[in-house]
C-alpha cells in the first residue's frame, strides 16, 4: 500500500513519518498542490492525500481518471473542501473525505486573541511604540466583560469560541441555522444574523464557504454593525466582501477587524513579498489602517493540529483502502 500526499509543509514531515512508521505503509510527499497538469504523479499509489486553497480545476474527466487508475478516495487534510468538485468524485466512485475537526482550539483561540489586541488597541500601541512616542491618551481599552461576542457559525470551532469568551466574561450570542443545545450554558441564539449584527460588539465568524455564505458580510451587514464594533474573520475570506469592508472602515462605520484570511489570499498568503508593490489593492489599503490586522490564514497553524491534520487525513485513507467506512465522508 501506497499513499502520496501533495502541498506537504516541512513542518508536517515529523507527523507524516511518524503515522507512516507506525503502519508500515510508505507515504510519499511533495510541495505541488494538486490539478490537472499534477494529477499524473498519484499513478502508482492506492490513496492521495491533498491541502490546498484553489481549486482543483480541470472537469468530471479528471475525477474519473483517478478511478480509473485504482484510487478509492480523495482526501482533504484540512476542513474546508470548497476545492474539490464533490459531485464529480463522487459520480467517479471516489470516497471525499476532510479532516473537519483538527483543531477546533486552534482557530477559535486565534480568534480570542485577535479580539483582545483589537480592544485593549495594542496594534495601535505598537505603531506608537515603533516610532518612539509612548503616550496613551486616545486609546482606553474596553474590557472583554463588558462586550457582546456574536458568533456567526456556532459549530465546532465557533462553539469553542463562546466557551472561551464567555470564560473571559463576555455575554455570547450567536446566530446559525443549526442549533446545538450543547452550548446553550454559554450562549444565547439570535433568530437573524441582523439580530446578531446589531447586538454585537464583537462580531466573530466561523462559516463554512458555500453558496449562502460567500458575501455573507456585505456593505448592507456592515452598516447594520455599531461603529465601535469589530469584525474577526478567522474563516474564508470570500466571506467577506472586502470591497465593501474597506469602504466601511474609510467611512468610520465599524472600529476595525483583524483578517485571518481575505479575498484572493492565494496570490499573497505563504509567500514572501518584501521590497515588493502588492498588486491587490484592498490589502494594500488594509495594512495601511491602524485598526485593521492581517495575519496570513494561521488560526489553524498550531503544533497539535498539525498532527491531527496529518494523522485523521491520513486514518481515513487507510480506512477507506481496507473497506471500512468514516465518519469524515461526504
Amino acid at each position: 500500500m501506497k499513499i502520496l500526499m501533495y502541498s506537504v509543509r516541512d513542518d508536517e514531515q515529523d507527523a507524516i513519518q511518524a503515522w507512516a512508521a507506525a503502519h508500515q505503509i510508505q507515504v510519499d510527499t511533495n510541495d505541488l498542490e494538486f490539478h490537472p497538469e499534477t494529477a499524473d504523479l498519484v499513478k502508482g499509489y492506492d490513496g492521495l492525500v491533498i491541502q490546498q486553497r484553489s481549486p482543483i480545476g480541470g472537469d468530471a474527466s479528471l475525477y474519473q481518471s483517478l478511478a480509473a487508475a485504482g484510487l478509492k478516495q480523495l482526501t482533504s487534510r484540512t476542513a474546508g473542501v470548497d476545492t474539490i468538485d464533490i459531485p464529480a468524485a463522487k459520480a467517479a466512485g471516489l470516497v471525499v473525505t476532510n479532516v473537519p475537526a483538527y483543531s477546533p482550539n486552534s482557530v477559535a483561540e486565534m480568534s480570542v486573541a485577535q479580539t483582545m489586541r483589537l480592544i485593549r488597541n495594542l496594534e495601535m500601541f505598537d505603531q506608537r511604540i515603533s516610532q518612539q512616542n509612548f503616550q496613551w491618551a486616545g486609546l482606553q481599552a474596553r474590557e472583554i466583560r463588558s462586550l457582546t461576542v456574536g458568533i456567526i457559525g456556532a459549530g465546532r470551532i465557533g462553539g469553542t469560541a463562546a466557551r472561551l469568551f464567555h470564560g473571559l466574561g463576555a455575554k455570547v450570542i450567536a446566530y446559525d441555522v443549526v442549533r446545538h443545545p450543547e452550548l446553550e450554558d454559554v450562549l444565547i441564539y439570535v433568530d437573524t444574523k441582523e439580530d446578531l449584527l446589531r447586538q454585537a460588539d464583537v462580531v466573530d465568524l466561523h462559516v463554512d464557504l458555500n453558496e449562502t455564505s460567500a458575501g455573507l458580510i456585505d456593505a448592507a451587514a456592515l452598516k447594520l454593525m455599531k461603529t465601535d464594533a469589530y469584525l474577526i474573520n478567522a474563516s474564508r475570506g470570500p466571506v467577506i466582501v472586502t470591497d465593501d469592508l474597506v469602504a466601511a472602515l474609510k467611512a468610520g462605520e465599524i472600529a476595525g477587524c483583524a483578517l485571518d484570511t481575505v479575498e484572493g489570499e492565494n496570490a499573497l498568503f505563504n509567500q514572501n513579498h518584501q521590497g515588493e508593490v502588492l498588486q491587490d489593492t484592498n490589502v494594500a489599503q488594509l495594512m495601511q489602517m491602524p485598526n485593521v490586522i492581517i495575519t496570513p490564514h494561521v488560526g489553524f497553524y498550531t503544533n497539535l493540529a498539525v498532527k491531527n491534520m496529518v494523522d485523521i487525513s491520513l486514518d481515513d485513507v487507510l480506512a477507506i483502502l481496507n473497506g471500512e467506512t468514516t465518519a469524515h465522508a461526504f
